[in-house]
């Protein structure tokens, strides 16, 4: 059987305009194309963990509007438990405002939405999930109170915790990291975690040394097209990433985190998942949306 993923995190229906380049302060540029997609880092984690091997159940909230109906739809279509997917009346779902360049580079602003109502207890009603898992994964798109109540029993439960702490405005609080398990940001966000720049292999490896110093049990850095950066108490190894020509790199961090929680709860070894995840974030960014893009088990190679 298939090992079990819970995400607690974030939904969102992402509204995508595709342009030439990103605009500038107080420009109006002419985009290309537009289309909406189901997305959310939770959600993007949850479809790329079911898409690559686990079983998988999401813990959130959405609002009682359209994108609702339809956020909830993408997940079920995945065979991913939504009992946990709570509707809130009055509010809207969560929504991103994505713009993609033509170098596959994107902006993006965020409207909460009912992912700012899920709060620790309706996390605390599904603890069965919570208790039924292998692996709990979160970000940073929900109240903190809700990510530290769920890092805390992931830890009591002694699970494998695993936080994507995006999006990252500064350091964590100082008590989070000895709950986690597998600490994974990008280049920006371990910069913002540690107010050191990261640029490449040496300042990722700094910065990732001060994480663990922090506490986090293990910290891998994605790095894009540098590849991946993976520390622990016992030193640092990269992982260089598959070379690939990108088309959008929106969701790419979310399959790779997906992929590599799904691997774990399949009882997979870190290198076998690190190495999964970045051949499923590699194949995403060569397709355009969030969970459009996420790959399946059979396409990896």
């Amino acid at each position: 059987m298939n090992g079990k993923v819970v995400v607690v995190g974030s939904l969102n229906m992402d509204l995508v305009a595709c342009a030439e380049r990103l605009p500038r302060a107080g420009e109006t540029l002419a985009g290309e194309r537009f289309f909406t997609a189901p997305g959310g880092k939770g959600a993007n984690q949850a479809v790329a963990a079911a898409r690559l091997g686990a079983a998988v159940a999401m813990v959130g909230a959405v609002g009682d509007d359209a994108y609702g109906q339809q956020l909830r739809q993408a997940l079920e279509a995945e065979w991913i438990d939504c009992q946990a997917l709570s509707v809130c009346p009055g509010v809207s779902s969560g929504v991103a405002l994505i713009v993609v360049g033509a170098d596959s580079q994107n902006a993006i602003v965020i409207i909460p939405g009912g992912n700012g109502q899920l709060l620790p207890g309706s996390v605390q009603r599904f603890d069965a999930l919570l208790r039924d898992s292998e692996v709990i994964v979160c970000q940073l798109e929900v109240p903190l109170d809700t990510v530290a109540w769920t890092l805390q029993r992931g830890r009591e439960l002694g699970k494998q915790v695993i936080l994507n702490p995006a999006p990252a405005t500064g350091p964590l609080p100082r008590g989070w990291y000895g709950h986690i398990d597998y600490l994974i940001p990008s280049e920006g966000e371990a910069q913002a975690l540690t107010g050191l720049p990261v640029h490449d292999l040496d300042s990722a490896r700094r910065a990732a040394e001060r994480l663990l110093e922090s506490g986090a049990g293990k910290v891998i850095v994605t790095l894009g097209a540098q590849g991946v950066l993976f520390a622990s108490a016992s030193g640092s190894q990269h992982y260089p990433a598959p070379q690939v020509v990108a088309v959008d790199t929106t969701a790419a961090g979310d399959t790779f985190v997906g992929g590599f929680a799904a691997a774990l709860a399949r009882g997979l070894g870190e290198g076998e998942a690190i190495g999964l995840g970045q051949r499923a974030a590699a194949i995403s960014v060569t397709r355009a949306g969030a969970q459009p893009s996420i790959p399946r088990l059979e396409e990896l190679v």
